[in-house]
Formats: C-alpha cells, sequence, structure tokens
C-alpha cells in the first residue's frame, strides 16, 4: 500500500502544471461557459493541473460585478459538477473568477481590461501571461483580436505570453477563412493562435497516435495492401433544437466534415511525424488533406449525397421534420446530412477510399472510425460450407462509449466448418479510471502550456475549406428538389447507402452495445 501512494505521490510531482496565467473568457455570459469551460477547468484543478497562480476573468455586455457573476457561476455549476465534487476545490477555483462587462466592439472595454488584468497579476501573482478565448460569435472575432493588440494585450516578451484560442467555425467557406486568417495574423503571430476544435480533447481521437505509431503490429499494415476502405462515421440523435438560425445558414457541411471529420481522416491518414512536435504533427496533416483528389463538378454528382430529415421516431418519441423546427424556413435547402467519397492520391493510400458520413436525427448517436481490411482468398474453402468470407474490421470508436474492436472470423466448434464472426474489444472504462471529462480539458491545458498539437494551423484550415469548396458551389447552384429524403431515425437517405453499393461495399453495421453501454 505505501508503495502504491509513492508512486501516486511521483507521478502527480513528475506532470506539469500549467503556467501562471489569466484566462479570460469573451462571451462568458454564454452556453459553453457554463456547461464546458468553467467545468474543464475545474477538473483541471481537480487533477492538480492548475498552479496557485492563476485566475479567470469574464467579459461579456451583460452590466454585473464579480460577485453576481461568481454567484451565478456557482448556481450553473451545480447541474454541471462531478460526482466527485469537492466544496474547497470548488472554492479554490470560485475565489479566482472575476468579471468585466463591457461592449465587444468599444475601445474603451479593452482599456480597461488592461487595468484589470494588472491588478490581477498583482494579486495572484500570474506574471502576465494571458490566455484569451473567444467564447463569441464568429462576427467578434477579428474585431477582439484588433482591439486586443491596439491596447497592447497581445504583444509578448521573453517573460511573457499571449495566446487566443478561436472557437469554430473558423470562416464559412475558403475565401471567409482566408480572410479571416489574413486579419487574424496582421495582429498574431501564428504560433500565438489556438484555433480550437473539441473533438480533438476527446481521449480516443488522441488515442489514435498512440495506436497507430506506439504498436508494432499495426503500422505495417496502415495502407492500400492490407486495407480495404475507411469508413468514418459521425451520427446524432438529435435535430437542430435552439440552434436553428444558425444552422440553417450553415448545414452539415460546413458544420460538421469541414473540421470534425476531416480532423479523424487526417489522424488515421497521416504519415508518421518525425517527433510529436506541434509542427511536425500538422505538416503530416496537412500533406494527407492536400493528397485529397479535388472533385469535379461531375465528382460532387457522384461522390457526394446530402440529406435533410423529415418527420419519425426518436426514442420512440415521435419528432418533428427539419423545416418544421423553430428558426428554419418551410422551403430550406439546407442539408442535415452529408456523406461522401474521398479518394487520397499518395502512396500509402492509393486505391483506398475512404467514405464520410455524417447526419442530424440518425438511428444511434455515435462517432467512429471502421477500417474494413481486404478480404483473405476465398479458394481455401471452396468445398466447405463456407460460401462467403465475412470481412475483417478495427474499429475505433470515440462516443458515445470510447474504445477499439476488431472484427474477425472464427471457426464455430462443431463437425462442419463454419465460420463465425467474432470480435475483441477494448473499452476505456474497463481498463483505465473514469475521469470527469467536458472533452476541453487537454485542450485548455495544452494552450496554458504552449503546446499546439492539436490546434489547427492556417493551411489546415484552408486546406479543409477546400475539399468542400467543390461540394458547397455544386449544392449551392443546383438545389436539391427532393428534402426531406430521410426520416428521422433512420441511417440518411438512400443514396448515402448506394455511395458504398455501386463499389460492391455496404456501411458498417453500428452496434449500440459496444463496450456494454447501448
Amino acid at each position: 500500500m505505501v508503495f502504491t501512494e509513492n508512486r501516486k505521490t511521483i507521478a502527480k510531482k513528475s506532470v506539469r502544471q500549467a503556467d501562471p496565467c489569466v484566462i479570460v473568457i469573451f462571451g462568458a455570459s454564454g452556453d459553453l461557459t457554463k456547461r464546458k469551460l468553467i467545468p474543464a477547468l475545474y477538473n483541471l484543478a481537480s487533477n492538480n493541473l492548475l498552479p496557485d497562480e492563476f485566475a479567470v476573468v469574464g467579459v461579456a455586455r451583460h452590466g454585473q460585478s464579480s460577485e453576481e457573476f461568481r454567484s451565478k457561476i456557482s448556481e450553473d455549476f451545480k447541474e454541471f459538477a462531478p460526482s466527485n465534487f469537492e466544496q474547497k476545490l470548488w472554492d479554490w477555483l470560485e475565489s479566482r473568477i472575476y468579471y468585466l462587462s463591457g461592449e465587444f466592439k468599444d475601445s474603451e472595454t479593452y482599456v480597461k481590461l488592461k487595468m484589470f488584468l494588472s491588478k490581477i497579476d498583482q494579486k495572484f501573482g500570474t506574471q502576465g501571461n494571458y490566455l484569451y478565448y473567444l467564447a463569441t460569435a464568429p462576427r467578434f472575432f477579428c474585431n477582439i483580436v484588433s482591439e486586443l493588440g491596439n491596447a497592447g494585450l497581445t504583444t509578448e516578451s521573453q517573460e511573457q505570453w499571449r495566446r487566443v484560442v478561436i472557437e469554430k467555425p473558423f470562416g464559412t467557406d475558403l475565401e471567409s477563412a482566408q480572410a479571416l486568417n489574413r486579419q487574424i495574423t496582421s495582429v498574431l503571430n501564428e504560433c500565438q493562435i489556438y484555433r480550437i476544435d473539441h473533438y480533438l480533447g476527446k481521449e480516443t481521437v488522441q488515442n489514435i497516435l498512440m495506436f497507430r505509431f506506439g504498436n508494432g503490429m499495426f503500422e505495417p499494415i496502415w495502407n492500400y495492401r492490407y486495407i480495404d476502405h475507411v469508413q468514418i462515421t459521425v451520427a446524432e440523435t438529435v435535430g437542430v433544437g435552439s440552434r436553428g438560425g444558425y444552422y440553417d445558414t450553415s448545414g452539415a457541411l460546413r458544420d460538421m466534415v469541414q473540421n470534425h471529420l476531416f480532423q479523424l481522416l487526417a489522424m488515421v491518414g497521416m504519415e508518421p511525424p518525425v517527433s510529436f512536435d506541434a509542427d511536425a504533427v500538422r505538416d503530416e496533416k496537412s500533406k494527407v488533406m492536400k493528397a485529397i483528389v479535388p472533385m469535379s463538378e461531375a465528382d460532387v454528382l457522384n461522390y457526394a449525397v446530402r440529406g435533410q430529415y423529415g418527420s419519425g421516431f426518436a426514442n420512440d418519441k415521435k419528432v418533428p421534420g427539419y423545416r418544421t423546427e423553430d428558426g428554419i424556413a418551410p422551403n430550406s435547402n439546407t442539408e442535415t446530412f452529408a456523406a461522401m467519397k474521398l479518394s487520397i492520391d499518395n502512396w500509402r493510400w492509393a486505391g483506398v477510399p475512404f467514405y464520410l458520413r455524417t447526419g442530424k436525427r440518425m438511428t444511434e448517436r455515435v462517432s467512429e472510425i471502421a477500417i474494413q481490411f481486404k478480404q483473405a482468398p476465398s479458394l481455401l474453402f471452396r468445398d466447405t460450407p463456407i460460401d462467403q468470407l465475412a470481412p475483417n474490421f478495427l474499429v475505433l470508436r470515440v462516443q458515445p462509449n470510447e474504445g477499439i474492436t476488431m472484427q474477425f472470423g472464427a471457426k464455430v466448434p462443431g463437425p462442419t466448418m463454419k465460420m463465425g464472426k467474432v470480435a475483441m474489444n477494448f473499452c476505456y472504462s474497463d481498463y483505465f479510471s473514469s475521469t470527469p471529462t467536458t472533452g476541453y480539458e487537454t485542450l485548455i491545458y495544452d494552450c496554458a502550456i504552449g503546446d499546439a498539437t492539436l490546434f489547427q494551423r492556417s493551411d489546415n484550415v484552408e486546406l479543409g475549406w477546400s475539399v468542400v469548396k467543390p461540394m458547397l458551389d455544386v449544392w449551392q447552384n443546383l438545389p436539391y428538389g427532393h428534402f426531406p429524403n430521410y426520416g428521422a431515425g433512420s441511417w440518411g437517405p438512400i443514396e448515402a447507402d448506394q455511395l458504398l453499393e455501386r463499389d460492391g461495399r455496404k456501411w458498417r453495421e453500428i452496434d449500440p452495445n459496444f463496450c456494454g453501454m447501448g
């Protein structure tokens, strides 16, 4: 028992705490702050990853004092607090939370902020290190960065760092993303910019790199010689909810594919980096995105599918169609489902299609990467009852029940040669103690220690938009006349199935009981 306790103590001391700093949250009165950011900071504190020299300053338009803001945050936190909540730990964090009211477009707000931060530095010893988190509508991104620069709040020195975290969406198309990059980099250096994608905070996504490059048995078969195709599915059972106004100007392609699904594709498809240095990893991501074969207009019509949900059933309850949701036009042509076939033109993936799909109001809530291996020669079994060999799959489940499974064939016990499908499952919950997480802990921590590995660089963002640009153009110029084309509670439009059937393939059957958590 003593040995175990000593090991825990050593491990705790060996973990680097975040640098002394102030996290300034613009848009602090919004949903993201109470649901994700404050709980993530609490979880970091509970893991001893926040230093004593730490504080939070919320900035928003609402006129209230720091005391009133703390009271509201404390009330909200009761809903999102982990089961192992410690009052003493929350008191520590709450005492470091402050509030400043002001308009994001008013220069006076930033003058006041500069003076306020100076006082925080003196009180908590945060050493002038500032992490600005832009939890605001995208229309404020450039203005906030510009005003921070004008106030001298982005200027770094050898002793002080200044970083800016930008939430998605980073642009609405290639042209707007390029313009946003130009405006922001006119104030900040690229190394100060942290374009956040909360998907990369999920353990299984990060584990892709460990799984691929830390195990000698997988990387040798991670190529066109052994892999038949790759499927990436990110499905949601919910509809647009209260986001109708935003979603109807966005759609599935902008909301999910350009960021989340392409991040998964890049992690699966990238070459081994020379190190886990941020730019080394991001260089390889850029290379695989550059290798995606551009689509022509004809390719979009043949290899991309869009859908919009109609009424149906979710969790045995009748739910409305997209066009009758709040904030949605009754003749809306916005897609709530997107699927596509992509090809990567390099040595590793020559001839291996990547099939991607994402949608709302689907059968199951699931995010997974399924890798199907090439079929074994079946000639050996020609005189047996086995007329078809089951495909071998490697499945990396990102959510909701994180884990990895390998699916293969084995002989069914008995006097005749029969094959049954079996699976070897690894479930995170079975092997590692589960810790409270919002998906933002790792990302905030990495920002505070200056590790940009899990964040998108400007070229990564623009390459993603370049891939979807042909689809955006065609879908905008050729409105689809058959919406809705899939019912709520289904796996999407029939055209998505036909996308694979034309190649003699089919979507993998999703197991809702993966890791016993269905």
